[in-house]
């Protein structure tokens, strides 16, 4: 690791060189200048991580070095030392940008402890932006792979989007990347040193959603055996991304509601609100302006979320992009598991391109990374897909055979699933054509382990 780079200033040549070899003792790497002017030279052609200056010198004083010093590299920082003891020095100094402030005669200790601060806080600082670099390189824009003129047109506005601190409904079925694009937005906006906090709300029950999503109080309910934070507090200063928002209750989405109006929330159990700054992205896979209409979903809080709409197309509507994603999911899996970058054959490519793929982006990722792991050599065949693909198996439901009569629960849970493949898995759409309630429908989906064909892979 290199040393860090001290620059000292001081018209009194005894102090330079009393300076230079207790830092050197430390392990820095020390220049000295007697007078401001050289000074300001070196650092035009020198790189220095911290100035110690001395505050009362001829011709230019610490605080005028100091402003010439911010002036030429804002990210040096300053020690002033000097002399004369004064509140007012010291808080002038502080409000140019010095890091602090020390008084001759000093301990040194005290010169010691003070460096060590500055280049700590120095190097937490470059860690913090090299990784905000790094965050916005992993979910840079481009990362959201596709060449159609639909996808092209989302991306740009997806970054326009990013600049603004506006409310955002990104709207597509399972597996067509909406988090992917929600990620994006808040590490290209001027929240990406914040928290990005994230939370599906058809994954847990009503009472459990409302405690994660705006905290509670202790003895609040049965188990409540201390405060706990909700995860808008816990998103202060950053972005939440609500995933399925069209699968809340009535009493959550007026708490949404406010919680957008307001810029504040109440936890279960409390009567004081809390104030939250949050960037809301809202995501869903139901037609929430259909849900509106059917009374499932508040009016005002669709509008307040519907700020600005993005709608992800399916893959069977971007054709194009999937012989694109499925190099880029070989690329990606074969250097994931060390292996030779492999070539997809011909017959694999038109069977990739016929699929209709229901789990849209999700499932082709996940059908790739099954085909580089089970491939022998360096070409991925049509055998080394899933089964469902290399077949596309439809069920033939017209035969001269005479059928036996199926238990009733066989037809229920093929009914079930019917609904929601037709509906794409919006189980509170699913759940209105059945004629049942969600909480029913989740019952009937445990009890018949029933499971959407992407359900095994994350969103991307």
């Amino acid at each position: 690791m290199d040393k860090a780079r001290i620059l000292v200033v001081d018209d009194e040549e005894s102090m330079c060189k009393f300076m230079e070899i207790m830092l050197k003792k430390e392990g820095y790497a020390v220049a000295t200048s007697q007078d401001a002017h050289s000074a300001l030279q070196r650092i035009r052609t020198e790189k220095y991580d911290l100035v110690i200056a001395d505050l009362m010198m001829p011709e230019m004083s610490g605080l005028e070095l100091l402003s010439q010093v911010k002036s030429l590299d804002e990210g040096v920082d300053f020690i002033v030392m000097t002399a004369f003891a004064s509140v007012d020095s010291a808080i002038e100094a502080l409000k140019k940008g010095a890091f602090d402030y020390i008084t001759k005669p000093f301990k040194l200790d005290e010169i010691k402890i003070a460096v060590k601060k500055s280049l700590e806080q120095k190097s937490i600082t470059r860690e913090n932006i090299l990784l905000k670099k790094e965050l916005q390189s992993e979910y840079d824009f481009n990362r959201f792979i596709g060449n159609s003129p639909e996808i092209v047109k989302l991306k740009k506005m997806a970054e326009k989007i990013a600049k603004s601190d506006s409310t955002v409904l990104i709207e597509g079925e399972s597996g067509t990347g909406k988090e992917l694009i929600a990620r994006a937005i808040h590490y290209h906006s001027q929240r990406s040193g914040q928290p990005f906090v994230t939370i599906n709300c058809a994954a847990l029950p009503e009472s459990l959603l409302e405690s994660e999503l705006f905290g509670h109080v202790k003895g609040s309910f049965t188990g409540a055996i201390k405060d706990k934070d909700g995860l808008f507090k816990v998103a202060d200063g950053g972005t939440f991304f609500l995933d399925e928002v069209g699968m809340t209750s009535p009493a959550i989405q007026a708490k949404l509601l406010r919680a957008l109006e307001e810029k504040e929330i109440t936890p279960v159990g409390g009567t004081v609100p809390l104030k939250v700054d949050v960037r809301l992205i809202a995501a869903t896979n139901a037609d929430l302006e259909q849900e509106v209409k059917q009374g499932n979903f508040r009016t005002d809080l669709y509008y307040r979320l519907h700020v600005i709409p993005i709608t992800l197309p399916p893959l069977r509507e971007r054709r194009d992009d999937i012989k694109l994603l499925s190099y880029y999911f070989v690329k990606i899996y074969c250097q994931k598991m060390q292996l030779e970058e492999k070539v997809i054959s011909d017959e694999t490519m038109e069977r990739l391109l016929s699929f209709k793929w229901p789990g849209n982006v999700r499932e082709l990722e996940n059908a790739i990374e099954h085909a580089v792991l089970l491939s022998r050599g360096n070409q991925i065949n049509l055998t080394d897909l899933p089964k469902k693909i290399q077949e596309d198996e439809k069920i033939d439901l017209v035969t001269e055979e005479q059928p036996t009569a199926p238990p009733l629960e066989t037809i229920e849970k093929a009914y079930i699933f019917w609904v929601l493949s037709q509906t794409g898995w919006q189980k509170g759409k699913a759940a209105a054509i059945l004629g049942i309630d969600s909480s029913t429908l989740y019952r009937k989906i445990e009890k018949y382990k029933l499971k959407s064909p992407s359900s095994s892979v994350g969103d991307i």
